[in-house]
């Protein structure tokens, strides 16, 4: 069995591949995808559409198990019906990634190349997550 770690940084390093590989760190190519009235670019669709046709068989895989390999028990969400947290972060999400080009993943990816605009970036998303830690932690 693979220590945690390893498997985390294993997951972290061929994400963070595919991420640089397909160029999806560049925020230029997010927006050509979103920009359906003008040079509309559908790079992000296919690589989406590689991820699902990814995704779906193994996840149908690994939940088949008992348990995953890392971990004493799977962690499933409980309800499966949107609320009104998960649409206002999605809208929010949504804007912010329409507004940027970019979202965590290849943010975190993009660091490494030093920008000032990345690093900005990755302030304030830091700052979105304690924000709605703490907005959280006083309505429960």
């Amino acid at each position: 069995m693979m220590n945690k770690t390893v498997t985390a940084l294993i997951s972290g390093l061929l994400m963070g591949a595919g991420l640089v590989l397909s160029g999806m760190t560049s925020p230029e190519k997010v927006l050509g995808f979103l920009d359906i009235t003008g040079s509309w670019d559908p790079t992000l669709m296919l690589v989406m559409g590689g991820a699902i046709a990814v995704n779906l068989p193994a996840s149908w895989w690994i939940l088949q198990r008992n348990k995953p390999v890392n971990a004493e028990q799977f962690h499933l969400p409980e309800s499966t019906r949107p609320d009104k947290s998960l649409i206002l972060g999605a809208a929010l999400f949504g804007i912010g990634w329409g507004i940027a080009g970019i979202c965590p993943g290849p943010a975190l990816t993009s660091l490494l190349t030093g920008s000032g605009s990345i690093i900005l970036f990755f302030l304030a998303m830091l700052a979105g997550f304690w924000l709605q830690k703490a907005v959280s932690a006083k309505s429960h």
